[in-house]
């Protein structure tokens, strides 16, 4: 086995812990509309993306379908909605809290280089799922999250930045990919996330 299995494993298990943990919120906040999906379940198929799956097998890149949460729903729908997209990181997050013990014995001991490399990518791409989606630009959960500290004469208009927000995402993307990397040799936000994600890996590692 390949780093590239390690890191398809590692990805599906994340996206999987990620969505489920959307639908689990979500329902325990009152909309059971993911629940009668079928997306309560750990079962991977019920979360992986036709596109994105095929995406994960032909570039090592893949994503989850998104969970439907109808808002009107929620006991306390501004609440509810950011508390049901931050879900989805937080469960990321713990994942790696839980795995990194396993991950620093197994890797200390030498003794299974291959489950050290498994656990390895298990820690890091729920680290990166997770600060990634933490970004507040559509359709990221960061977007959402935000949302309870909008006031409430604004919140139209956030509103309507979450229906239209995916083409300043793209556009955010495309200024630091074709134009900031070419000014400063580097993608500044790549480069932010990057930064984050060492600082958190070491905290971690470190503290536990």
């Amino acid at each position: 086995m390949g780093i590239d299995i390690y890191f398809i494993i590692a990805l599906v298990i994340a996206i999987t812990i990620h969505e489920f943990s959307h639908a689990f919120a979500a329902n325990y906040f009152g909309d059971p509309t993911a629940k009668y999906h079928g997306r309560m379940t750990l079962n991977p198929l019920a979360h992986l993306d036709l596109f994105g799956t095929i995406m994960l097998f032909l570039v090592g890149l893949g994503w989850g379908k998104p969970v439907p949460v109808n808002s009107n729903n929620l006991y306390h729908p501004k609440r509810d909605s950011a508390l049901v997209s931050l879900a989805g990181p937080v469960s990321n997050i713990l994942l790696a809290l839980a795995i990194s013990l396993p991950y620093k014995y197994v890797s200390l001991q030498g003794t299974s280089p291959a489950l050290a490399q498994l656990f390895g990518a298990i820690f890091d791409l729920n680290l990166i799922l997770a600060i990634f989606n933490l970004i507040p630009l559509p359709p990221l959960d960061g977007s959402k999250i935000i949302g309870i500290f909008i006031p409430q004469q604004y919140y139209g208009a956030y509103q309507h930045f979450l229906m239209n927000g995916v083409k300043y995402f793209i556009a955010v993307i495309l200024v630091d990919t074709f134009i900031l990397q070419n000014l400063f040799g580097v993608s500044i936000l790549w480069k932010l996330l990057s930064n984050i994600f060492v600082i958190t890996k070491s905290l971690i590692l470190f503290g536990t």
